[in-house]
């Protein structure tokens, strides 16, 4: 059984490591505003959150469900200056029932803070998927 980590992990040299950061918000309609201030909304909560700064991302990978393609979510990063960080968007798979109007993120980040100090972010009708992380209002 592996040693449980106390101290934020780093490599020999001192080198924060690196991790991914789950979230997701839903849209009310397929629209490049709705769909520019959804991603800005989830993207300023998750850099915020787990206090990460622009050269910390390493990477984005953005999906989308099948009803979403008025704009590609990556713009709006764009917008707020991400123009140096890598990313790329795909469709989520067409399970039936499954929540609609949804736009997930996995960001890639380098950090000093632990698997258990990453928070992930649910926000609006995506709360759902996670129910377990996510955050009440104080």
């Amino acid at each position: 059984m592996r040693e449980r980590v106390t101290q934020a992990p780093v490599d020999s040299a001192g080198v924060r490591v690196f991790r991914g950061i789950r979230g997701a918000i839903t849209v009310d309609a397929d629209e490049n505003a709705a769909i520019t201030r959804a991603t800005e909304r989830l993207l300023e909560e998750i850099i915020g959150r787990n206090e990460i700064e622009l050269d910390d991302i390493a990477s984005v990978l953005f999906t989308l469900t099948p009803d979403l393609h008025a704009c590609f979510p990556a713009l709006a990063a764009r917008d707020m200056g991400w123009v140096t960080v890598p990313m790329l968007h795909a469709v989520e798979i067409a399970v039936p029932g499954a929540l609609g109007k949804c736009i997930r993120v996995l960001m890639h980040v380098n950090t000093t803070r632990t698997a258990a100090e990453i928070e992930h972010v649910y926000l609006d009708g995506a709360a759902v998927l996670r129910p377990d992380l996510v955050r009440t209002k104080s």
